[in-house]
């Protein structure tokens, strides 16, 4: 029975329990100092204090002073922290990077290193393995639209692995099947780490639309649609620019896995409270002090960062993302500004005589066109 070592007792991470153990794994789950409350939760027999969802049987507790404990045999290291822990923990785990034979990251976001580069998750783990004398093993990059309660309640998954060593994807989603939980695997590592923390990005502001028809009592279906497809339209055009294939983004991982976070999701309700007109901090805040962590919130600003240093010529191409990054950190009322970054001016932009071809705005009845003439003839006829 292989062994793996869950690392972090947050939503996702419990909730990846659960298709572990039905598919024969033997499972650690270790908290890192901030999960002790989930912990103490699931000793007493509680559910997970966010998604009410209890923790699959037969999953052995760790506390974080008890990591050697924790991965000890372990064939992966399953990391699920929050992107902002991630540095820290990867230093951690380093000393045992040469004892696995993979690592799993379901982790989504970007980390910004002490010269101001922002790195994909991969990336900036592997620099800081090297730091430490070791070397990151094969990584499979967990993404796509999975619902943490959901998952951890069986209900239907899908979702994609993605690793530079595609033979390593294969296996763990071959590995993790069930009749609830399918993985599809890909070497398209890239896209798969862009378009994870890019879906949260959007999703705020699919969100917003949503928080302006509670406050309005209008419906704003047309407006949120616009949304949805811009969104689409820039992640598609980021994930290329960064190195990722365009059509990952019209798959689980980018359209799938937006879908699901608009509808459901933290970053949603964050953009539900931005439409309704909280200020972006408080209302970060109370959801913080609720036990839910809004990933997009740090990574709009990476995000935006990390365009401007690898595809600077695509900035006049996001016009969403832009809007979600000035609202995030407070600078525009995003209630503001949401129409014209969705619905962007640009047809009405481009000159007609560089794109008509041979048909002409310009409507001249003295000239023989042949519409016109029958209606003459029609109007004649009815006359007569």
């Amino acid at each position: 029975m292989p062994k793996v070592a869950v690392i972090g007792a947050s939503a996702m991470g419990s909730a990846l329990c659960r298709p572990l153990i039905d598919t024969g794994w033997d499972v650690s789950l270790w908290g890192t100092e901030f999960d002790d409350a989930v912990l103490d939760a699931y000793a007493a027999g509680k559910p997970h204090p966010a998604t009410q969802a209890p923790l699959a049987p037969h999953v052995k507790l760790f506390r974080s002073r008890q990591l050697e404990q924790a991965v000890k045999g372990a064939e992966v290291l399953a990391i699920c922290v929050a992107s902002v822990g991630l540095p820290s923990i990867t230093e951690r785990l380093a000393p045992y990077f040469d004892r696995v034979r993979a690592v799993w990251l379901t982790t989504k976001g970007f980390v910004e290193n002490d010269d101001g580069q922002v790195k994909l998750l991969a990336e900036a783990m592997a620099e800081i393995a090297a730091r430490q004398g070791g070397k990151l093993p094969p990584v499979v990059s967990i993404g796509g639209p999975v619902i943490a309660r959901q998952c951890a309640l069986s209900e239907p998954t899908a979702t994609v692995f993605a690793s530079g060593e595609l033979g390593a994807a294969i296996h763990y989603a071959r590995a993790l099947r069930t009749d609830y939980y399918r993985a599809f695997p890909t070497d398209d590592v890239i896209g798969v780490e862009v378009l994870a923390p890019l879906k949260n990005v959007y999703a705020i502001a699919l969100g917003v639309t949503e928080g302006i028809q509670e406050a309005t009592g209008a419906p704003q279906s047309n407006l949120r649609a616009a949304v949805f497809a811009q969104a689409i339209r820039e992640m598609s055009l980021v994930c290329e620019a960064l190195g990722g294939r365009k059509e990952t983004a019209i798959g689980l991982a980018g359209v799938g896995d937006l879908e699901v976070t608009g509808i459901s999701g933290r970053n949603k309700f964050f953009g539900m409270r931005l439409g309704r007109g909280e200020n972006p901090r408080e209302a970060e805040a109370q959801m913080r002090a609720a036990g839910h962590t809004v990933e997009g919130v740090p990574t709009t600003p990476l995000a935006l960062k990390i365009v401007e240093q690898r595809a600077t010529e695509l900035l006049d191409e996001l016009p969403l993302m832009q809007a979600v990054a000035a609202a995030v950190a407070g600078e525009v009322d995003i209630r503001t500004v949401l129409v014209s970054a969705a619905l962007p001016a640009y047809p009405a932009e481009i000159p007609v005589k560089e794109h008509q071809g041979s048909w002409s705005p310009e409507w001249d009845p003295t000239r023989p066109h042949l519409p016109w003439s029958i209606a003459r003839l029609f109007n004649r006829f009815r006359r007569s």
